[in-house]
């Protein structure tokens, strides 16, 4: 059987996902009769919720051409579309012979399309573009076949990858075409030009010794640890033989292949062997991990990975150490955290962990704050309780010995009337405008460049500031000179003096003093956060303070009733975007709640007189 191995990559929200649902329904994997989920290879919880992919997922179809007998068996990878997510991406890209970009036919290139292109080009994958939904009401097609070719160019693109195939598909009813004006067909001319375009894998079979390089980790609670790859040469067969290397060539562990598991459509099936070639996973090895070489106990030269662009962002897991501690999670102890991120740590090259002194905390570093909030959720729904500090960015030098820090690349596409606003809020943030256009339907895009450090917490106000209509992409760009302070957030909270039952007696008045985050009833203690101040400064209050209960009758006949406001929840986004340095978030299965780092308040003043000294 003929093979293809092909990656399908693209801006997040660009339509990946809904396009391999249809792959599978016109190559026949899917049964005319079979019920089949919506994004089915979104298999994970949050990526449902969420609408996005987190984890780069191979699969495949067999396909017949018309008129012909033989089938041909094309091996998919669906990849991450958010920039945070990249380290899938780069991994992936080492498996396969080509890429399909899809880019919206309204939205263009993106910083994710570049990003992800730029890599695919630089390992000399040939790329197929597929401009998606071109059935949109805003679909200006030709502009975007331009700005495709431009990115191409700007990214040192080769003539033959320059000379790229273009189909004109919407993922979502099923069809592409190489005619810019068809609105209805198949797909087959997609299977034709990816069997066309991409090249069958060059691999050696014969004489050969078998080897495998580790980009994907996977956890079975039956087989234990599956290894994910593509067979770069040889044959393995089920029971052979084998040891992992690592990058410097030492043997980290000897086993046997006891489990060789194919992907066909959805599902991973048992196989016998598998040859060069083929994308495949692998258990019988305990210790193996990603970037490690899996080979026949003859080799000794490990294969070479991918280097991974490093994290530009980092916070601090501790244990929770607040009075509510252990009520809520089941996992609570430094050990069970530990363990959990160094297992994170091993299967995502893009998190790096760091054990504090003390050994109650941890530094996670990553790529961006949407990555280290999958893991901190993916956490609390597996019965965790941690306490999370503020993101921080993470600080180089350069060759003089001077400061630098990571700049992203910001895309924002808004509605004209609140274009000066942003302007302006990015200003306050040291961004530089670098480029502003009209993008039809009364948006204007603006392109910055900006210090990550300035980005931290902007999303939610960005939000406010546009009504809700306004678009931000980020991606990381490149580590630039240090831009000195940049203002953080310009209100106070309000602070809980005590532990009790919030009282709806005492919250009324609070609110005249700003925005509350707890309602009546609920459960606080000393030093948590309840609401935000209007004014600059923290103020610590009394929500506890119940009526007085007499037998005097108020003068006028009646009590007034207390009308609350409902209080302003966060996410677990928000929450951790808002807090400040000494702030933290207190994150259990059921809860998350805002209090500073440190619950008294005389060591918030001594640790306030330090850090002024």
């Amino acid at each position: 059987m003929s093979l293809r191995n092909v990656a399908i990559i693209a801006h997040v929200d660009h339509g990946k996902t809904t396009l391999v649902d249809q792959l599978f329904r016109q190559s026949g994997t899917f049964r005319d009769n079979q019920r089949v989920e919506e994004r089915a290879m979104d298999s994970n919880d949050l990526e449902k919720e969420r609408g996005i992919t987190i984890l780069a997922k191979p699969t495949s179809v067999d396909w017949t051409p018309p008129g012909s007998d033989e089938s041909i068996r094309i091996n998919i990878v669906d990849t991450p579309g958010h920039a945070d997510f990249g380290g899938e991406v780069e991994r992936i890209l080492s498996m396969v012979d080509g890429v399909v970009l899809l880019v919206d036919s309204s939205e263009g290139a993106m910083p994710q399309t570049k990003f992800v292109t730029g890599k695919a080009l630089a390992l000399g994958l040939k790329p197929i573009v597929v401009v998606n939904k071109v059935d949109r009401a805003d679909a200006r097609i030709q502009e975007v076949l331009d700005e495709v070719f431009d990115l191409f160019v700007s990214l040192d693109a080769n003539d033959e990858q320059l000379d790229f195939p273009v189909l004109y598909a919407s993922g979502r009813n099923g069809y592409a075409s190489t005619d810019m004006d068809a609105r209805e067909g198949t797909l087959i001319p997609m299977f034709e030009t990816i069997v066309n375009h991409v090249p069958a894998p060059k691999v050696e079979v014969e004489d050969v010794p078998f080897t495998f390089l580790v980009t994907l980790l996977d956890r079975d609670n039956f087989l234990g640890r599956i290894l994910t790859g593509r067979v770069n040469s040889g044959t393995v067969k089920l029971n052979q033989a084998i040891h992992a290397l690592d990058a410097d060539g030492n043997v980290i562990e000897t086993g046997r292949a006891s489990k060789i598991l194919s992907f066909r459509g959805l599902d991973r099936v048992p196989v016998e062997e598998a040859k060069a070639g083929d994308i495949i996973s692998l258990a019988g090895l305990a210790v193996a991990t990603v970037a490690n070489t899996i080979a026949d106990t003859s080799v000794t030269v490990p294969l070479q990975a991918q280097p991974i662009d490093p994290p530009t962002l980092s916070m601090r897991f501790a244990v929770n150490d607040s009075p509510m501690a252990g009520r809520e999670g089941t996992k609570v102890t430094s050990r069970m955290i530990r363990d959990r991120l160094m297992r994170e740590a091993e299967s995502n090259v893009a998190v790096k962990v760091t054990e504090s002194d003390d050994r109650d905390s941890f530094e996670v570093a990553g790529r961006g704050e949407l990555q280290l909030g999958v893991l901190i959720e993916t956490m609390r729904r597996e019965g965790f309780e941690l306490g999370i500090s503020r993101p921080r960015v993470l600080f180089g030098t350069d060759e003089n010995g001077n400061k630098t820090e990571p700049y992203e690349t910001v895309i924002i596409d808004v509605d004209e009337e609140y274009s000066g606003t942003v302007v302006e809020k990015m200003n306050l943030r040291k961004a530089e405008m670098t480029d502003m256009r009209p993008s039809g339907g009364g948006k204007t895009r603006i392109t910055f460049s900006a210090p990550s450090r300035g980005m931290i917490g902007y999303h939610g106000e960005f939000l406010s500031d546009t009504r809700g209509t306004g678009i931000m992409n980020r991606l990381f760009e490149r580590y630039g000179p240090h831009k000195g302070k940049i203002e953080g957030r310009k209100n106070g909270v309000l602070i809980s003096n005590g532990a009790g039952e919030a009282q709806g007696y005492a919250l009324g008045p609070l609110e005249e003093r700003g925005i509350l985050f707890v309602g009546h009833g609920e459960a606080l203690y000393e030093g948590m956060i309840i609401g935000e101040n209007a004014k600059t400064d923290d103020l610590e209050v009394n929500p506890m303070k119940a009526k007085q209960l007499t037998n005097f009758r108020a003068s006028g006949g009646k009590d007034d009733a207390i009308r609350l406001t409902p209080p302003k929840k966060m996410t677990l986004e928000q929450a951790i975007a808002y807090i400040d340095d000494d702030e933290m978030v207190e994150v259990t299965p059921k809860s998350i709640r805002l209090r500073k780092r440190f619950l008294d308040p005389n060591e918030r003043k001594r640790a306030a007189r330090s850090k002024a000294a």
